[in-house]
């Protein structure tokens, strides 16, 4: 009698810890993967959300805290400080569809390399307007990196008209120019 109730106990406890693995494991999975990360803002681009998908930092403080490196947050946050008060921010698009009239029809996303600690991950975006006069102003690309465990964007780059640019590089420049003279 005392095996038949051990081996009760143990797979009561075996099959809770079973149930309880799945639930929690996966959101930590979908959350920590750089790929999954950018995925779920196109899918969410995608739907007509209505920001286009760079809701998620554009002019939002608290959300840059949450999906930007610190590093990247600060300097947006201190860009954005920079700018007269009667002014967009710097960046004035959206970087998730790279234009300003977000427009998403489909997309793809790829992972270009990945280490342990830095990750770049490209999304691929067709529009419901029809193809842009240059294929590479299609493709965002963003360098992750691993910080305090989980993966954070520490830049979004892109092409206008072919010409590279990068959120870093408008943030810094930003800084660069005296308030109200971009």
């Amino acid at each position: 009698m005392l095996i038949r109730r051990q081996f009760i106990a143990i797979g009561g406890a075996l099959a809770f810890a079973l149930s309880w693995l799945p639930a929690h494991a996966a959101p930590a999975a979908a959350t920590g993967d750089p790929m999954a990360i950018i995925k779920a803002i196109y899918t969410r681009a995608a739907k007509g959300k209505g920001d286009g998908g760079g809701g998620f930092v554009v002019g939002d403080s608290a959300a840059r805290a949450k999906y930007l490196s610190t590093a990247l947050a600060a300097l947006w946050d201190k860009a954005e400080a920079h700018a007269p008060k009667d002014e967009p921010g710097p960046i004035e698009f959206d970087p998730v569809t790279n234009s300003q009239d977000p427009d998403v029809k489909s997309f793809t996303v790829t992972g270009e390399k990945q280490s342990d600690d830095r990750a770049t991950v490209t999304a691929t975006i067709a529009g419901h307007h029809g193809k842009r006069a240059k294929a590479a102003d299609n493709v965002i690309r963003y360098d992750f990196m691993r910080e305090n465990g989980e993966w954070r964007i520490d830049d979004i780059r892109g092409a206008v008209e072919g010409d590279p640019w990068s959120i870093r590089n408008i943030l810094n420049d930003s800084l660069k120019t005296e308030p109200g003279k971009r």
